[in-house]
């Protein structure tokens, strides 16, 4: 294998008001409205981006928490924007820093998405990202005329086909088709057209795409699934993937491993970055740092703990006893399944009684979490870098937004005095901070490649 991994680390930040933890809402200092203001919001972007961030990320579902009212009463994101809509102002109020918004492949049709995509990447002057889902949360299915959840095979089948129709209508013009040719009449150079004339077992799509090949070509796709299929999908088109990993070993076994199958796919192993989530509990002390953690866990609900654990296993532990273990043999979920393969494995190794999972699942989903000083987490993360673990990090901070800014003003000079991250963007997109190529308009007739 020929990875070469980039000297400084990438960093992105998960823009969710009430964030990764299922109470930090409750904080004191925190944002506790899900949707707040479009002003709020900016300005988190704005201090990401003077911060020098690669991107800032957009998550979605389609569907509010699968819940009774009483248990949804108790769930800060029963509602939030439109991610594409939210993107598109951020587009236009913000400079540098890219934007990734989650759209799904499950519940869309390739051209809305292609279009949508390509349309903010040219106003955002490329710095368009698609994190490709295939709808793992089954309650989407009853917002969109099914009684049942498409099943896991089908759903990454469909993904595969949706990311071929895409990267082909994106592709549907050369970056100089439109001459503007007033003395002649001629618009567009017409041997500068490529129509997609795709026909497949879940698409069938003519094109061409009605709008101009984006600054960046292709918007940058990111993927997080980690099970098999989401492996193979990552593999084959992504160029940047959001992973789960909770120790080191692990992360760089995965690094090396996708790699790996991308190579064997075709694929330069240097063609995309892996961002490992972090959640980041920040003190000037590390007492205080462990206090600051311990107060947030506190505030978790028993309640909304159950029930988001019983939601992301696909399997109910809410009439559990609370200091009793996960149950053998969960039944492998239709859903979310390497997020349930990492949750089980952490009951499993930590030998974590229900009350103890929900807890430590519910303030990082499975993420990383890093408690101490400025020094210690840049420590931390500095550890990983060096290890080959990730080419970055995706901050997940405890609450918004101080839980941001604690990370901006103490661990960021931390890593700069290291020389392990940026001091101004040196390009203009998305592509140009993540180090990724730009792609080229294939040749030939889209039909036959």
């Amino acid at each position: 294998m020929t990875y070469t991994q980039p000297k400084q680390m990438h960093l992105g930040v998960v823009l969710s008001p009430t964030t990764a933890h299922v109470a930090g809402w409750r904080h004191p200092d925190a944002i506790s409205n899900a949707g707040a203001t479009f002003e709020q919001l900016r300005q988190i972007v704005d201090d990401a981006s003077r911060a020098k961030f690669d991107f800032a990320f957009l998550a979605d579902e389609l569907c509010a928490p699968d819940a009774t009212d009483e248990i949804l009463s108790r769930d800060p994101v029963v509602y939030q924007f439109e991610p594409l809509t939210l993107m598109s102002a951020l587009a236009v109020t913000t400079k540098e820093i890219g934007l990734v918004a989650t759209q799904t492949t499950t519940y869309n049709e390739p051209y809305h998405i292609a279009r949508k995509l390509a349309s903010i990447d040219n106003l955002s002057g490329g710095r368009c990202g698609w994190n490709v889902v295939t709808s793992y949360v089954p309650a989407e299915a009853r917002n969109f005329n099914l009684s049942e959840h498409v099943t896991y095979e089908n759903r990454y089948e469909r993904a595969r086909e949706f990311c071929e129709v895409t990267a082909g209508l994106w592709d549907s013009w050369t970056d100089d088709a439109f001459v503007l040719d007033k003395e002649s009449g001629r618009y567009f150079d017409p041997e500068r057209i490529r129509r997609l004339n795709h026909e497949g077992k879940h698409f069938k799509v003519a094109g061409p795409l009605n709008v101009v090949r984006s600054p960046q070509g292709h918007p940058v796709i990111v993927q997080a699934g980690s099970s098999e299929h989401g492996l193979d999908l990552a593999a084959d088109v992504a160029e940047m993937v959001f992973t789960a990993q909770r120790n080191l070993d692990g992360a760089v076994a995965f690094n090396k491993g996708l790699r790996e199958r991308a190579e064997r796919r075709g694929r330069d192993a240097n063609s995309f970055r892996v961002i490992a989530g972090v959640y980041p509990v920040i003190g000037g002390t590390m007492e205080e740092a462990k206090r600051k953690y311990s107060e947030l866990q506190d505030l978790i609900h028993s309640e909304i703990g159950l029930a988001r654990l019983s939601q992301l296993l696909d399997f109910d532990v809410t009439n559990l006893p609370l200091d009793g273990p996960l149950p053998d043999n969960i039944p492998v979920t239709n859903a979310y399944r390497s997020r349930q393969e990492l949750i089980i494995n952490m009951a499993r190794e930590g030998n974590m009684t229900l009350r103890e999972l929900y807890k430590e699942v519910m303030s990082a989903y499975g993420h990383r979490i890093v408690i101490g000083t400025p020094e210690t987490v840049a420590d931390s993360l500095q550890e990983w870098h060096a290890a080959g673990a990730s080419d970055g990090f995706m901050i997940m901070p405890a609450f918004l937004p101080t839980g941001l800014t604690d990370f901006v003003d103490g661990v960021v000079p931390e890593l700069r005095k290291r020389d392990l991250f940026r001091t101004e963007y040196e390009g203009n997109t998305l592509r140009s901070h993540l180090g990724i190529a730009r792609p080229d308009v294939p040749s030939g007739d889209p039909a036959l490649v």
